[in-house]
């Protein structure tokens, strides 16, 4: 079994094509991590078949992370100390139409906001990705002010729902 059917044993979407898809496509984007999805695929039936998964409604992408967050949880158990590291990112995604965008730190660019909590060993050793939260911005109203949460939230939950590691592991929550 290799390491992504590994990681993705206990991945249950109800039926064994998306596991199968999922599988598949980690495994190719872990070799060409920086390549867009039709050029990590091999050719376009696997490109389609991707852009299939993600478009499925009876389940979402933390139904996928889950299997590796309980994975990496896994992993944290033999190490003494675990570095939690999170902060936040932008995926730009200006001038391409997908819905479910909203803007970034400049009002005219579009995209989504992407803020991952990776668990790290203190000799930099990646164990995984513990919790993620991805989210697109509301524009600012006529007052200059952006309605809905504040973003600052997303330090909170993340420390919230990484509690079960502190309580398992001498962990440290590291922000930026």
């Amino acid at each position: 079994m290799g390491w992504a059917a590994e990681e993705c044993r206990d991945l249950d979407l109800g039926d064994k094509r998306p596991k199968a898809r999922t599988v598949l496509l980690a495994e190719r984007l872990a070799d060409r991590p920086t390549a867009s999805l039709p050029g990590a695929c091999a050719g376009w039936a696997e490109t389609q078949g991707a852009y299939r998964l993600f478009r499925q409604e009876t389940f979402d992408w933390t139904d996928l992370l889950a299997p590796h967050r309980a994975c990496t949880t896994q992993r944290m158990a033999p190490h003494p100390v675990v570095l939690c590291l999170q902060d936040t990112t932008e995926l730009d995604f200006n001038g391409q139409q997908i819905k479910g965008l909203g803007p970034l730190s400049d009002e005219a660019q579009r995209g989504l906001y992407l803020h991952p909590t990776l668990a790290v060993t203190p000799e930099r050793e990646p164990l995984g990705v513990l919790d993620a939260w991805m989210w697109a911005r509301e524009p600012k109203g006529a007052d200059g002010t952006r309605p809905g949460e504040k973003e600052s939230a997303r330090w909170i939950e993340t420390a919230s729902t990484s509690r079960h590691c502190f309580e398992c592991h001498k962990s440290w929550l590291m922000t930026d």
